[in-house]
């Protein structure tokens, strides 16, 4: 299961993820996301990875894809989230051709 919030200041959208981001959940997240991308217009998009348990490859895929959009931030507060966020950057930049192509 996962809980997905989204909570939205004048100058930053926050999308918060609980739990597991696997499978039709993932397929959910990429939803939600389409949907809030059009509001997001000049804020900062940051994503809470703080109360995530668990991420599979698409998971991991469709967070690729909204930091890159986005140019996303996130927040992070576990040796296992901070792990995911950094593996979610360095795919991204390996996808772009950066730093050498990992």
């Amino acid at each position: 299961m996962l809980r997905i919030t989204l909570d939205e200041t004048l100058d930053q959208l926050t999308i918060r993820l609980e739990g597991r981001i696997a499978g039709p959940w993932a397929v959910e997240l990429g939803r939600t996301w389409s949907d809030a991308a059009s509001r997001l217009g000049s804020k900062q998009l940051c994503i809470d990875l703080c109360g995530a348990t668990y991420a599979d490859q698409s998971g991991k895929q469709v967070l690729s894809s909204i930091y890159f959009q986005a140019g996303a931030v996130f927040l992070a507060d576990t040796p296992w989230t901070q792990f995911l966020a950094h593996e979610v950057v360095n795919s991204t930049q390996c996808l772009d051709g950066g730093p050498e192509s990992c």
